[in-house]
This record gives structure tokens, C-alpha cells and sequence, in this order.
């Protein structure tokens, strides 16, 4: 068996000196005295490096387990994060979806009923007593009898070719005419109190 002295060995192996007297104190390497002098043999020194060499082996494959236990981590968290922002998403989309339902409702109701006060007074001889009761009844009530000057000629039937003319008549009388009602640029009238026969011809 071939024996090195301790600066030998730590030569030969690439290690201190202090490293081969620890794992001669540890007992990890065996030591032989002769006239003084601490050998130690070659077997055990390599025996004890390979040992250092797996120790080190384990720890490497320890760190490379928790590294890939903390990547599946961050990958669920992720994914997770992912779903949340997804789900808020949807939440925000079927919001906007019920929202957009409940005004289509609304508009379908009221067509659903201009269509029905359209029907009565089509068939009517007073088309007009027809389009003042409706009014009366349900349009003006929402807004203190005022209703738009758009709203009005809706109501009133009047020709698409008509309508501009007759609103030019209405913006000309607005400064003068109590009947009259501005508000954000926009023409109310009140046909509960007010005839607009007038303005109309």
C-alpha cells in the first residue's frame, strides 16, 4: 500500500493540508506513524474523497429536487393567477352581456308599445287625440311632462322628408316661445299643456 505524507497528499489530491489532518482526526483516513513521521494511506485517501465526492453527489441532486419542486410551484401559481385573471375577465364580459340584455328589453318594450299606440291611431279618425293620450298617459310622466322635440315627432308620425324643416321652425322659435324648452342644446317640448299644431303644418 503506497503511503504520502500529509503535504504529499494534500498535493496529490489537490486538497489542504488542514482537510487531510481533519479527516485524520474524524477517523475518515487512516494514519500510519513512522519514526515521527504521519503517513497516510493512498487507498483510504481515495476511499474518502469518493465519499466526499457522493456527499457532494446527493447534496447537487438534493438542490436540483428542491429547484424543480420550486418550478412546479411557480408553475401552478402561475397557471393559477392565469385562471383568476381569466375568470374576472368572464365575470366582467357576462356583466356587460346581461347589462347590454336588460337595455335591449327596454328598447324592445317601448318599440312594443309605440308600435301598439302606432296601430291604435293608424286606424283612428283623431290620430292625433290617440298620440296626446299616450302621451299624457306614460311618455310625459318620466320627465315632469317634458319630453325631446325627437321623441315628439316619433309620436306624431311625421315624414322623414318633414322632420328637418319642422325642426328648423321649432329652433327658430325657441328663444321667444314658452312652449319651449332647452336643455344641453337640446329641444322638450310639453304636449300635455302645450298645442304645437302650429309649428307642425
Amino acid at each position: 500500500m503506497k503511503k504520502l505524507t500529509v503535504a504529499d497528499a494534500a498535493e496529490h489530491f489537490g486538497v489542504s493540508r488542514e482537510a487531510i489532518h481533519n479527516r485524520i482526526r474524524r477517523g475518515s483516513l487512516d494514519c500510519i506513524v513512522e519514526n515521527g513521521v504521519k503517513y497516510v494511506a493512498v487507498p483510504a485517501i481515495k476511499a474518502a474523497l469518493n465519499a466526499n465526492a457522493v456527499s457532494d453527489t446527493r447534496y447537487t441532486h438534493y438542490i436540483e429536487q428542491e429547484n424543480a419542486r420550486l418550478r412546479e410551484k411557480v408553475d401552478l401559481l402561475e397557471k393559477e393567477t392565469t385562471r383568476l385573471r381569466d375568470q374576472r375577465e368572464q365575470m366582467l364580459i357576462d356583466e356587460r352581456i346581461k347589462i347590454e340584455q336588460i337595455y335591449k328589453e327596454r328598447d324592445a318594450q317601448l318599440r312594443s308599445v309605440l308600435h301598439v299606440v302606432a296601430s291604435k291611431f293608424l286606424s283612428h279618425p283623431n290620430a292625433d287625440a290617440i298620440v296626446e293620450e299616450a302621451i299624457n298617459a306614460d311618455v310625459v310622466e318620466t320627465d315632469n311632462e317634458w319630453i325631446s322635440l325627437k321623441a315628439f315627432l316619433k309620436l306624431k308620425r311625421v315624414k322623414e322628408k318633414d322632420k328637418k324643416k319642422i325642426k328648423n321652425r321649432f329652433k327658430e322659435s325657441q328663444e321667444g316661445d314658452s312652449r319651449i324648452s332647452v336643455r344641453d342644446r337640446m329641444i322638450f317640448l310639453n304636449p300635455s299643456r302645450h298645442d304645437y299644431s302650429d309649428l307642425l303644418r
